[in-house]
């Protein structure tokens, strides 16, 4: 397999004179393909290295390499650039523009692109009809369901076909029908051979994964494969 993310020996430190290490010299890797949930409490330091693997903060120390590249060689217009054409973001609060229709949330990432409008519109379309809102496309966000809303924030995620999509606790504002529905949907993106990275609190949530990384105190506790693995039936989207 085509190693997409290699960690070694990463910390993160905050503070000046009381020092906590948020990340205390974790080292793992991560395939192109995989489907990974990393696990821990609060405070465990799982946020805190999902923001440093898709390049929103950066590292206090250890070496990070994103498709064979070393993150702390590349400028902040590279870095930009990767999070905007090889990461897709989903996170728990949806982050949708509220007076934007389903159609011009999703166009967002496309903005500053270099696609023309007429593939913007076709990969905007594609991206939508994965999620199954096509028919709510000329829908306000505010006039959707929370589920909906975390679908079109899916939508937006993987409309610029990013190597891996992050998912921060995305079922965490949802009920368990809805939350089900976004998780087929994330495992029906691995399966077309998405690399998806999930943070969650949740067990049952956790195990619609490949592999569960379990994180304490900042530091790596077990990193399995899931031998019960849950899979949601993608198939039964709310039309």
């Amino acid at each position: 397999m085509t190693k997409l993310i290699e960690i070694e020996n990463l910390e993160k430190r905050y503070g000046d004179g009381v020092v906590t290490r948020a990340l205390a010299g974790v080292t793992f890797d991560i395939d192109k393909g995989d489907f990974v949930s990393i696990m821990g409490p609060s405070g465990s330091g799982k946020s805190t290295l999902m923001h440093i693997l898709g390049f929103l903060d950066r590292p206090t120390s250890g070496i990070y390499k994103f498709k064979g590249r070393r993150a702390d060689k590349l400028s902040d217009e590279e870095l930009a650039e990767a999070r905007n054409e090889d990461m897709g973001f989903v996170f728990q609060s949806f982050n949708l523009l509220s007076r934007a229709t389903v159609f011009e949330n999703v166009r967002l990432p496309l903005v500053y692109s270099k696609v023309n409008k007429k593939d913007q519109k076709e990969l905007i379309m594609s991206a939508i009809k994965a999620v199954g809102l096509e028919h709510r496309v000329n829908h306000l966000s505010n006039q959707l369901s929370g589920g909906e809303q975390e679908r079109v924030a899916t939508a937006r995620a993987i409309v610029m076909s990013p190597d891996v999509v992050f998912a921060d606790e995305p079922t965490g504002n949802l009920d368990s029908k809805s939350g089900q529905q976004v998780m087929g949907i994330f495992q029906k993106l691995n399966d077309e051979g998405r690399t998806v990275i999930l943070v969650t609190h949740e067990n049952h949530t956790a195990r619609h994964a490949k592999r569960i990384i379990k994180l304490m105190d900042g530091e790596i506790i077990s990193d399995e494969k899931v031998k019960d693995r849950v899979f949601a039936k993608s198939g039964e989207l709310i039309k």
